[in-house]
């Protein structure tokens, strides 16, 4: 088993005036050694874009990436076609494939919007650039894993060009619940959203760890990852191939 522990204050930061993000990996003109992927998971931005403010049209390649707003809501436009607004509790997956351009703008000319952006290396490369996007009730994440991305039919999720799934839950204050990875040899990426839990990783108790608001985790070589909150809490669960 092996763990990697990012405490939310050893993020990356920059504040651009309109963007306020902080980076769990290496990501623009920031760069840790130690925090550049964990396995298939390459960033994981936490944005918040003030009102009418957002990202130029701009490109991707090879990426799969998704979009989970916070608090607010995201204006979407990408050279698919596709156009339209992503509201909070919507789950947005992009595969960028062969290549697609993209712009993403805070809906809201006076509120600030916070979403997490979150990239996965592709399991084939150059396919066709698609989008989607759902809707999902966070009243079906209470005390449980609610998947919102999968490559298997399941709960609904978004389809991914991997062997990766995203599973958020939300506990209340003394809840225990396991998470196991879907695909042998996968490591789990905690990244606690609001709130507070405790881990306890593989079939046998260890002495875990503590997590706090925007914390993360990744832990690798087990079966199963069991977590109790603290506190009421959010939790979002990444679940990705391991490579070096």
């Amino acid at each position: 088993m092996e763990t990697i522990y990012h405490p939310s204050a050893q993020r990356g930061h920059v504040n651009f005036g309109w963007l306020d993000s902080h980076h769990s990996f290496s990501f623009g003109n920031w760069h840790d050694r130690e925090k550049v992927h964990f396995g298939a998971l390459r960033v994981l931005n936490d944005d918040t874009v003030k009102g009418g403010k957002g990202f130029d049209t701009h490109p991707h390649e090879n990426m799969e990436i998704v979009s989970i707003p916070l608090k607010g809501a995201l204006a979407h436009k990408d050279s698919t076609g596709t156009e339209g607004i992503i509201y909070t509790g919507d789950v947005q997956i992009m595969s960028a494939g062969s290549g697609i351009s993209h712009s993403e703008y805070n809906a809201s000319h006076y509120d600030n919007a916070n979403f997490l952006q979150i990239w996965i290396f592709p399991k084939q490369p150059g396919i066709r650039p698609r989008h989607d996007q759902r809707s999902f009730h966070p009243d079906d994440r209470k005390d449980k894993w609610q998947v919102v991305v999968s490559p298997r039919a399941e709960d609904h999720a978004l389809w991914i060009n991997q062997d990766a799934r995203l599973a958020l839950a939300r506990l209340s204050a003394g809840k225990t619940l396991t998470f196991q990875p879907a695909f042998e040899g996968n490591g789990i990426y905690l990244f606690v959203l609001e709130g507070s839990i405790t881990t306890e990783e593989g079939a046998i108790t260890t002495e875990g760890r503590t997590l706090e608001k925007r914390d993360g985790l990744g832990i690798s070589g087990i079966d199963l990852v069991t977590l109790t909150a603290l506190a009421d809490s959010e939790v979002l669960a990444i679940e990705v191939p391991m490579f070096a």
